[in-house]
């Protein structure tokens, strides 16, 4: 089993999905960048569970 994400990071990642979708791709590193300029977040823990979620659910689209 994986780490259960909160809602928050669902939430924020639902929503740069409907705004900035095309623009994220099913690469990690290049979300993380993508993620980075997209959201103000405090730390870097945050934004590549961000990035790793938004990974998971442009895999999962295609």
């Amino acid at each position: 089993m994986g780490r259960i994400k909160t809602t928050f990071i669902k939430r924020k990642t639902k929503e740069l999905f409907k705004t900035y979708g095309d623009q994220f791709t099913t690469d990690f590193a290049s979300n993380k960048g993508m993620a980075n300029k997209t959201v103000k977040v405090e730390s870097k823990k945050l934004r590549n569970i961000i990035a790793g979620y938004m990974t998971r659910l442009k895999r999962k689209e295609q």
